[in-house]
């Protein structure tokens, strides 16, 4: 997909994301600033400052969406939404009539992502990546790490977000903590380390991981309707969008066929359930998952896109069966 290397964009890929064993190490994202209420930070959460660049077959990005939805975010936070095809020179702003919902950069004309971390740090080297969120007011990049954006949406914009619910509780979070270690490693880039492994040896291992990590998920959600109990959290968050984009890329094109979520009756339903939230259902779009994905060329040589999109989240759930 290329890399900026003392801002310039080239062809090149990061080596130090491969293993000496073929595994895919992912880098740490550079741009770690934090947006709070008072402002100490330099950042203050204000309506109308912030920018997300965003693509919708990343699930990284995905999770800000999400987020930006559930908070009632959506007034206070412009996007600009990438193409979702994967282009010579990266995450691209434009208009195409087969995917409209995706927008040019109209906050600062940037036709690729890549001029953004251009004008937040000249001489950045490094992957450009979604999300990313851009200061209108500094006109630089504060943060392009998911994992810290979403705590920021979730508890920096008390007055300015459209509620104040809280999806990282003080009672839950040793709990919230331990699921999203394991998850993250195992499922959120458990299925990139198949997808992306050099070896065997490391494919074999990400596989048997990623696995025994759904059936204890599925085994967790037999007992209850979200992964802490009666509620929803953040670790529930950032699992559901790697379950919604699983059975359209991760089971065949990154290798990850010993079952599908479909297979999974648990883990199946309570997507299905999380997506029913309101706000959600907007932010999932699995035309855009198999255009992405397919769209990588390490993976998928010939570039053909397949015309199929094998979901349909809008399936009643059971959910319910389980009481609040």
């Amino acid at each position: 997909m290329g890399i900026l290397v003392n801002g310039v964009w080239t062809d090149e890929t990061l080596a130090e994301e491969t293993g000496v064993g073929g595994d895919f190490k992912r880098k740490e994202s550079h741009f770690r600033n934090r947006i709070t209420a008072d402002g100490s930070s330099g950042f203050k959460a204000e309506a109308g400052r912030y920018h997300l660049y965003v693509a919708h077959g990343c699930p990284w990005a995905h999770r800000t969406l999400i987020y930006r939805a559930v908070k009632g975010l959506e007034a206070a936070i412009s996007v600009a939404y990438a193409q979702p095809h994967i282009r010579a020179q990266g995450w691209t702003f434009e208009r195409n009539a087969r995917f409209p919902e995706c927008t040019p950069d109209d906050v600062n004309g940037f036709h690729y992502l890549y001029e953004a971390y251009v004008a937040a740090d000249p001489n950045y080297t490094g992957k450009v990546t979604v999300p990313t969120l851009w200061d209108k007011k500094t006109r630089t990049i504060v943060n392009n790490e998911s994992s810290e954006i979403i705590r920021m949406l979730n508890s920096a914009f008390q007055g300015v977000a459209g509620n104040d619910l809280d999806f990282y509780p003080p009672g839950l979070r040793d709990e919230i903590d331990a699921l999203n270690d394991r998850i993250y490693m195992t499922v959120n880039n458990g299925v990139y380390r198949c997808g992306f492994a050099r070896s065997q040896q490391a494919y074999d291992e990400a596989f048997d991981a990623l696995f025994a990590t759904l059936d204890f998920l599925e085994a967790r959600l037999a007992g209850q309707r979200y992964l802490t109990g009666n509620r929803i959290t953040e670790a529930d968050w950032r699992l559901l969008p790697t379950l919604a984009r699983f059975d359209v890329a991760y089971f065949s094109l990154f290798k990850c066929n010993m079952r599908r979520i479909a297979d999974y009756p648990n883990l199946s339903n309570y997507t299905r359930d999380l997506i029913a939230e309101p706000g959600v259902a907007s932010t999932v779009r699995p035309a855009q998952y198999v255009a992405n994905y397919y769209s990588i060329l390490r993976c998928n040589p010939t570039g053909i896109i397949p015309r199929g999109v094998p979901v349909d989240f809008s399936l009643p759930h059971d959910r319910n069966r389980f009481r609040a």
